[in-house]
């Protein structure tokens, strides 16, 4: 277990890839939380857009934070969980929470659940959310999470979105929090990780992040999303096909329920 963290900082990792059309609105809700004790690890994937222009344009306007925000560049488009990876290696912070650049987070998220995490000692917290189209119009779609969520639990229910989670790294062993780099929705195979190490997992119920939906976007993609996790259950749990079928069935009609007016 690492003691060499920073204990009262939030290492905010947020991977980047042609994301120009909505960076100054990630940015700007990362720049303006309540919670002020905050790092930022910026991990570009070697994008051809605006994205490092907007960025670098950013940080420079941040005068007194220019010193715990980091840009990182992949030399090559690497995916992902490759890029998160290189973020959680560089962060200094006791406490890691993602943000994708297209999504963006309430102004008091990172306060809240940070007073959370510290109230119960939790090594593993998440939000609810709400959606959003590609402009970032909440669509008045909100979802709610449950209290707590073990790892069978969290078989059924894929109710944990990235952009929610809140991790404490004096509790959680590195190896555990690095994504696997050679599977579909490389995030929920981490969360699943974590939980299959006997950790729980704590709901706080409000809708403090945003996630916006694109129409061309891999999360849009139903069947990609069905399949994803089908290998899921299959080759990176390992689970029998009976047991996978039913774990199916649960993910299925929970994420029905989350996109239903």
């Amino acid at each position: 277990m690492q003691n060499n963290f920073c204990n009262e900082l939030v290492s905010i990792v947020v991977p980047v890839f042609n994301a120009a059309r909505f960076l100054e609105r990630t940015l700007e809700c990362i720049g303006g939380q309540s919670f002020e004790q905050w790092e930022l690890l910026l991990v570009d994937d070697a994008s051809t857009d605006d994205s490092v222009r907007i960025i670098k344009r950013w940080i420079s306007a941040q005068k007194e934070r220019k010193n715990r925000i980091l840009l990182l560049r992949n030399h090559s488009n690497r995916g992902p969980a490759y890029s998160r990876n290189r973020g959680v290696r560089a962060a200094r912070g006791r406490y890691l929470c993602y943000l994708d650049a297209d999504d963006y987070w309430n102004r008091e998220k990172l306060e809240k659940q940070y007073r959370f995490m510290k109230e119960r000692g939790c090594a593993f917290s998440f939000t609810g959310y709400a959606f959003a189209d590609s402009a970032g119009r909440c669509r008045g779609r909100t979802v709610h999470v449950p209290r707590q969520l073990t790892y069978r639990e969290a078989l059924v229910n894929t109710t944990i979105s990235t952009i929610t989670v809140m991790l404490d790294r004096r509790q959680i062993p590195e190896r555990l929090l690095l994504m696997p780099e050679n599977c579909e929705r490389e995030d929920t195979a981490a969360w699943w990780k974590i939980l299959r190490s006997g950790r729980t997992a704590w709901g706080l119920d409000e809708a403090l992040s945003v996630y916006c939906r694109h129409r061309n976007s891999h999360s849009s993609n139903k069947l990609w999303a069905v399949w994803g996790t089908w290998r899921l259950y299959r080759r990176q749990e390992g689970l029998p096909p009976g047991k996978a079928l039913r774990c199916m069935a649960g993910y299925l009609a929970g994420a029905l329920r989350r996109r239903l007016p």
